[in-house]
């Protein structure tokens, strides 16, 4: 599974921003999404997620309100919608995936994670 994150840029504080990961899997139904994000010097964290189903959407509390993720699996994409950005939002962010099933971690973990993308860079000026 190859998975491809685009859409990073640099904007302004207040501005917005929306990330795209395309998966190379025409089971992309089937796999649940999350992205997550490393600040310069920072350990990586997470941002938001989506189930395979899109019953249950997780977002980090920093990003609650601002962040908005979705998918369209019909373009085997899922997508991130940053507004009202801020300059500690600036950081590489990851898209991931895993493919549906029982899991002892939830979403929110790494750990969740089978297959991760390259990173796309955002930077957010104050």
């Amino acid at each position: 599974v190859q998975l491809q994150a685009f859409g990073g840029g640099l904007v302004q504080a207040g501005g917005s921003l929306r990330l795209s990961c395309a998966v190379s899997r025409r089971t992309f139904s089937r796999y649940g999404m999350g992205w997550f994000r490393q600040a310069p010097g920072k350990e990586r964290e997470f941002v938001a997620a989506i189930t395979w189903s899109s019953s249950s959407n997780y977002y980090a509390d920093s990003v609650k309100g601002r962040f908005t993720i979705s998918r369209d699996n019909a373009k085997n994409t899922v997508y991130l919608q940053m507004n009202s950005l801020k300059p500690e939002d600036t950081a590489v962010y990851y898209c991931a995936a895993r493919l549906y099933g029982d899991s002892i971690v939830l979403p929110t973990s790494q750990a969740y994670y089978d297959y991760w993308g390259q990173g796309t860079l955002v930077t957010v000026s104050s």
